[in-house]
């Protein structure tokens, strides 16, 4: 079989003979056929065949093969250069390992920062069109923006005119019983369209079907894969059976695929039917909503259908809420779910590609130092006929090969920052999708070229500019460089410092910041606390007084523990878990009709959660036996809620509507108590206390101090709740030492993650300053030894 010409050239590069063969054998075909034209016009035979010769000697023919001599000559002397580039490049192994090296770590760097773009801000959610997927807010401002309730949901079933279908879900957690030793999930209920909205079909068993929330129907729930697995063994056993959450049965009636870690954005293990009841107010706004576009509907379009139903249900939940700047807003779910990470990975990105560029410089410099001891091999070349365009070649066939060093290198190194990143960096939402892929690897792969380029170019510039004549004769003494190329070089020394003092400069501002945030007063003692979040069934405690009967029982037995010096419940633990906010409308100082009214988190605690946690009280009282849920409705506040809304002034007796609810009985504060962060570490920490008497919870947290160890306070508590409940599990139970440490933990791993790559610029612009160094000698060593 005949090759096509560009593939025998190419293969005349590594096989000679079979390239003169085949160009003999296609010059013998074409002299026989112009041969036998030849005697097809009448000529003799010798005739025919000297014609046939000669024509194949025309100017146009002799151009063309010259042509293609030339073009097989160029292909055969690169692959001469590059297999001599890998000889030289192999002779010298310090130098290969130090820059391939230098390149591996800007390049890996910069693949793992482009995977972490690509997996979280580029690559599509994994769902059927997720560009037609958004979530649904309430937002009053371009950075005022809160979930909806179950009356946004009802009204935008049934008056909307963009959506295929529409969905919502509240996010959560339950006690799971039933299968020996009762255990804490997370849980999502979800109603019947949430499935068919995402559009994810389950890999066993079935989804929700629409009569799945009538109220007489049983109760079902699908699971995800990994929960199948290492409760029932394999997902086909899970469907049928039945769980119990909280008391309540529900049957598996699907399993998710395997890759479905997620579904919009929260991970759940059981996603169980949700069952919206008529709302009696327009709040809580605690549950999220999803929807899908129809096909040609835009987001602007969408936008307008929903602002339309946020002005006709206004008026009729107004009594409760006041906000008619308030709108329900589309918002593309990708975004929702990356949210603010884009500004995160810019830092990152900006930080890699510093150190990435100031790699270059440096292997430019080392490639600099290196051709000092090659003048006269290059000067000799030249002088044996080599132009300049066979010795840039030459040159940049040695960058490419220590590109390819590089990638090889910086991929092995991309492959362990990923699954630091994963391990060890910090948060990001979507971190599970950054991986290295064929995008990634191809992403440095071009890295590479274009790092082999900029490193080859900057010697070949300065190289090939010499006086090559003068370099033979004089055997290579005093070889200096030009005024303009040292001034240059030394410019990009002083650009590579320029470079890392951006990093320098990050990471001092990030370690500033965590060591200030390590010193602020969380207004609370954690040593010697203990924690856990308990939730209680609500079959076995369906009324408020049934949840306060059995919580004052589990107090008191808890506070009858040896060591125990203090037991509390409340709401949300400082200093991260905000939990609950609430709106409210100071009575004497009203918002505008139609204003947004003001929000706090809103704690509702026991009477002894201030003494458990060593929290002063300032002015007032705190919470006693007769704030019961009959008595008029109170609140203790922080003193930064007192000085943002009452500078200077008392605010004992003050009155506020909570909630929203006009016609409830006016709340007042009666108590001032130093602050407590509950927003974040580096946050306000205005907080409002309710008592938990008057707005009793079936799912609570826990609060004990002792002098015991925090793993022994834990175990004897969870022996007694056990013994109150033998189907209570109690989560998170631990020192709330390790929720501060939790609360530093995304700033202590920014500055790391910066501070890291400083250090790394800083040492590649010393090995820069050492190539000047040993550039500089490598001139003017005979000058030296005299």
């Amino acid at each position: 079989m005949t090759l096509p010409r560009p593939l025998a050239r190419l293969r005349g590069l590594f096989r000679r003979d079979a390239l003169d063969a085949d160009m003999d054998e296609e010059l013998r075909f074409h002299l026989e056929m112009e041969t036998r034209r030849n005697l097809e016009l009448g000529m003799a035979p010798e005739e025919a065949a000297r014609q046939a010769r000669l024509s194949f000697g025309g100017v146009e023919r002799v151009k063309e093969e010259l042509r293609d001599g030339d073009r097989a000559r160029w292909l055969e002397g690169a692959w001469q250069d590059t297999r001599y580039a890998a000889r030289t490049l192999r002779k010298s192994p310090g130098f290969t390992l130090v820059a391939a090296a230098t390149l591996g770590l800007g390049i890996g760097a910069a693949t793992v920062a482009f995977g972490a773009v690509d997996g979280i801000l580029l690559r599509p959610l994994p769902y059927p069109d997720p560009e037609r997927l958004v979530r649904i807010f309430q937002q009053s401002g371009p950075d005022n923006r809160w979930g909806v309730s179950v009356a946004d949901y009802l009204a935008i079933s049934e008056q909307q005119r963009s959506f295929e279908s529409v969905a919502l879900f509240r996010i959560g957690s339950a006690t799971l019983t039933g299968g020996g030793e009762p255990e804490w999930v997370n849980t999502a209920p979800v109603t019947t369209t949430f499935l068919r909205t995402l559009g994810v079909t389950p890999a066993a068993g079935r989804g929700f079907a629409p009569g799945d929330e009538a109220a007489s129907a049983p109760l079902v729930a699908v699971v995800t894969h990994a929960f199948a697995e290492r409760r029932f063994g394999t997902p086909a056993r899970a469907v049928g059976q039945t769980l119990v959450l909280d008391g309540t049965a529900h049957t598996v009636v699907g399993v998710l695929p395997a890759s479905v870690r997620d579904l919009a954005g929260w991970r759940a293990d059981i996603w169980p039917v949700l069952r919206p009841e008529a709302p009696e107010r327009r709040g809580p706004f605690s549950f999220r909503a999803f929807a899908r576009l129809r096909p040609g509907v835009t987001h602007a379009a969408a936008a307008r259908d929903l602002a339309g139903i946020s002005e006709r249900i206004f008026p009729i939940w107004q009594a409760g809420f006041q906000d008619r700047q308030a709108r329900l807003t589309p918002v593309p779910l990708r975004e929702a779910i990356v949210g603010n990470a884009g500004r995160s990975l810019a830092v990152f990105a900006g930080a890699v590609a510093l150190v990435l560029l100031i790699a270059v410089a440096n292997v430019a410099n080392l490639v600099l130092v290196r051709s000092v001891g090659r003048q006269r091999e290059i000067a000799l070349r030249a002088a044996l006929g080599a132009g300049r365009g066979t010795l840039a070649r030459l040159l940049l066939a040695e960058s490419l090969l220590l590109g390819l060093l590089g990638t090889a290198v910086g991929l092995a190194l991309a492959a362990a920052g990923v699954r630091l990143l994963a391990v060890a960096g910090p948060w990001l939402p979507r971190l599970d999708q950054v991986r290295l892929d064929l995008r990634a690897a191809g992403f440095a792969a071009a890295a590479a070229l274009v790092s082999a380029a900029l490193v080859g170019a900057y010697p070949l510039l300065v190289g090939l500019r010499r006086d090559l004549a003068s370099s033979v004769r004089s055997g290579g003494r005093g070889a200096s460089q030009g005024r303009a190329a040292r001034l240059f070089q030394g410019a990009l020394v002083v650009t590579e410092f320029g470079l890392a003092l951006p990093l320098l400069m990050g990471a001092g501002l990030l370690l500033h910041s965590f060591a200030r945030l390590q010193e602020v007063d969380l207004g609370f003692d954690p040593e010697r606390l203990s924690t856990a979040r308990v939730t209680l069934p609500s079959l076995r405690y369906p009324e408020p007084p049934d949840v306060v009967r059995f919580w004052n029982e589990a107090l008191r037995s808890i506070q009858d523990l040896p060591g125990v010096s203090g037991a509390a419940l409340a709401q949300s633990l400082p200093p991260d878990n905000q939990g609950d906010v609430n709106n409210f409308d100071l009575l004497d100082r009203p918002v505008e009709p139609g204003g947004a009214e003001h929000v706090a988190p809103w704690v509702s605690i026991t009477p002894d959660f201030f003494a458990t946690l060593g929290v002063p009280l300032l002015e007032g009282r705190l919470f006693g036996p007769a704030d019961t849920a009959g008595a008029p409705p109170v609140v203790v506040v922080s003193r930064a809620w007192a000085g943002r809304y009452y500078p200077g002034e008392s605010v004992l007796g003050r009155r506020m509507r909570a909630g929203g609810c006009a016609e409830c009985e006016p709340t007042v504060v009666v108590g001032v108590v130093d602050d407590v962060k509950y927003q974040g570490i580096g946050r306000s920490a205005e907080a409002v206390y309710s008592p938990f008497a008057q707005n009793p919870m079936s799912s609570l947290n826990l609060v004990v101090r002792s002098t015991l160890a925090p793993e022994a306070a834990a175990a004897a508590v969870q022996r007694r709740m056990r013994a109150l409940d033998p189907d209570l599990a109690l989560q998170g139970t631990g020192p709330m030492e390790a929720n501060v440490q939790a609360s530093l933990s995304a700033p202590r791993r920014w500055a790391g993650l910066v501070g890291g790559f400083a250090a790394v610029a800083v040492a590649l612009a010393a090995l820069g300053i050492f190539g000047v160094m040993s550039y500089t000698v490598a001139q003017q060593r005979r000058e030296i030894g005299v």
